[in-house]
């Protein structure tokens, strides 16, 4: 797997900026209780109210400042600059805090978004600049959402789209690594509870048909963050003591303009994404490595070439395009 480099750069931030603060077309993720419910994305989210949803735009700015950080000689850098000094100020925090304060905004995106808030604000804390902390508030108000509703989820959720679980957990438990041991432990012990004795995966039912996650994937991989090299090696045996043949074959998009089908994409992508790291946490002796980098390349040649097709796939697909070309966490 290559990594991202200077010209790629360039173009998922080139993609990114144009769509961070375009206000429409809009899907709100939003209960309304009443008339006075009834207001502009701009208006409930001072911040996060372009790139057609709250959470597409979450981590649009991860990418971006993750970008202007791994290549601070980018042109486009001034740019992301300037948003960032506009936008990621105290007092539009309080804002996207007033919205998730409200009773109706209990569920508001979890955990999809709770998990990305966690990784742009991790992101922000390894810039030099204030940005981090006038986010994190609203970071420290999403990880206390962890903290209460995990202990509750009996099941966890192993679909492939943004209710997955695992893929939440990978970004909050990176994120709390440095910034929240006690909650890092939790999920770890969560993890573990729900997914420790899985065995014998056949990924039946894979690739979903709007899905841009592989469950079986998604699980594997957060389980390489969660435990020591070789007791990963011994559960991902256990998990897939045979690599189906689904998993390691791109998905056929067949119209980028479909928002849902548009989804294949970014599970080309997150693949990739998996593929690499669980490449890396079984390490060049095992008898899947090569398979696995051979499929990360696979996926990755398969959707990279699409992402300004459409802004179905263009208000998103380049956060994923990174998640897969830069393995750093």
């Amino acid at each position: 797997m290559t990594a991202v480099i200077f010209a790629q750069a360039r173009e998922f931030a080139r993609l990114t900026l144009s769509h961070l603060e375009q206000q429409w077309p809009y899907k709100l993720d939003h209960v309304m209780t009443g008339p006075q419910d009834v207001r502009a994305p701009a208006d409930l989210h001072p911040i996060f109210h372009g790139s057609f949803d709250w959470h597409s735009c979450v981590h649009g700015w991860w990418q971006v400042m993750r970008l202007m950080r791994r290549f601070p000689d980018l042109p486009e850098a001034a740019a992301i600059r300037e948003k960032a000094d506009r936008l990621l100020v105290p007092e539009k925090v309080a804002g996207e805090l007033a919205y998730l304060a409200r009773p109706a905004s209990a569920g508001f995106e979890r955990p999809y978004g709770w998990g990305w808030l966690l990784a742009l604000h991790g992101e922000l804390a390894r810039h030099d600049a204030p940005w981090a902390a006038a986010l994190e508030p609203l970071a420290r108000a999403f990880a206390a959402r962890f903290t209460a509703y995990l202990p509750r989820l009996t099941y966890p959720i192993r679909v492939g789209t943004h209710f997955n679980t695992a893929f939440a957990l990978i970004h909050a438990h990176g994120w709390a690594l440095r910034h929240d041991p006690a909650l890092a432990a939790l999920i770890a012990g969560r993890t573990l509870d729900w997914f420790g004795a899985d065995r014998g995966c056949t990924a039946f039912g894979e690739p979903g048909g709007d899905e841009f996650l592989s469950p079986a994937l998604t699980q594997a991989l957060l389980m390489a963050r969660i435990l020591p090299p070789a007791d990963f090696s011994a559960w991902f045996d256990a998990f897939l003591p045979e690599v189906p043949a689904t998993l390691l074959a791109p998905a056929h998009v067949s119209d980028r303009s479909d928002g849902k089908i548009a989804h294949l994409d970014g599970l080309n992508l997150s693949r990739a994404w998996c593929w690499t790291g669980i490449a890396e946490a079984l390490g060049t002796e095992h008898s899947v490595h090569a398979t696995a980098q051979e499929a990360a390349a696979r996926h990755l040649d398969a959707s990279l070439p699409h992402l300004a097709d459409d802004y179905m796939g263009t208000h998103w697909l380049a956060s994923f395009a990174l998640l897969a070309l830069d393995g750093e966490r």
